[in-house]
């Protein structure tokens, strides 16, 4: 059984979601946010103290992204991974590794210097930079998603799940007023999907019967 540490619209809904889309069997267990100050014997068991923490077998992993590929690969065929004989294999890839490290980087930034830093420590500047640069970057899922439903392959990959994280996220943080039309379209789209439902609903009664309220937003 997959075990999925989880905490609440945390990027640990990417694999969460990629569950959901796959019709997996796994095990969610919820953590108050941020789990390394709030509940520290989770340090045990990842001592990064930071979400997710995936468990299956004897494999262990932390990045919501590579969970998502390792689900796709492992536990596939699905339609939702594109393969190396596909043309749209490098695009695929490319937008699997820009949904942390161009697209959600700067946005853990805004967070951080919003609503997670003790009020002392907020720095709106920081924020207002940061969500410039997120917003700058999500030029290319706007170009990406003009004239199409989803980012590659001609249909909804893990990549549209990864990416699609990411625009929750600045939702949830205040940045969704700032989409342009394609990206905005896009979102709504995604939202309507079955598996995001699906994990959605995954992640509120989860929080509800393991007693662990979900983190206030912006």
């Amino acid at each position: 059984m997959i075990t999925l540490y989880h905490c609440d619209a945390a990027r640990s809904f990417r694999p969460l979601w990629m569950l959901e889309e796959m019709g997996l069997p796994y095990e969610l267990k919820m953590l108050p946010f941020p789990p390394r100050v709030f509940a520290k014997e989770y340090l045990a068991l990842n001592p990064l103290g930071t979400i997710p923490f995936m468990v299956d077998g004897e494999t262990r992993m932390t990045e919501s992204s590579g969970i998502c590929h390792y689900l796709g690969v492992v536990y596939g065929p699905t339609p939702l991974m594109v393969g190396p004989e596909d043309p749209a294999y490098g695009a695929f890839l490319n937008w699997m590794y820009f949904s942390d490290a161009t697209l959600t980087f700067p946005q853990t930034l805004v967070l951080r210097y919003t609503q997670l830093e003790p009020e002392e420590r907020r720095n709106p500047q920081v924020a207002t930079d940061y969500a410039k640069w997120f917003l700058g970057r999500l030029r290319a899922v706007e170009a990406a998603t003009a004239n199409t439903e989803a980012l590659c392959a001609g249909r909804f990959t893990a990549a549209d799940i990864v990416i699609g994280y990411a625009l929750r996220l600045a939702e949830n943080i205040g940045l969704a007023k700032d989409f342009g039309p394609g990206v905005a379209a896009y979102w709504a789209r995604l939202q309507q999907r079955d598996g995001f439902k699906r994990a959605v609903a995954a992640e509120q009664s989860a929080g509800l019967e393991q007693n662990v309220a979900p983190r206030v937003r912006a």
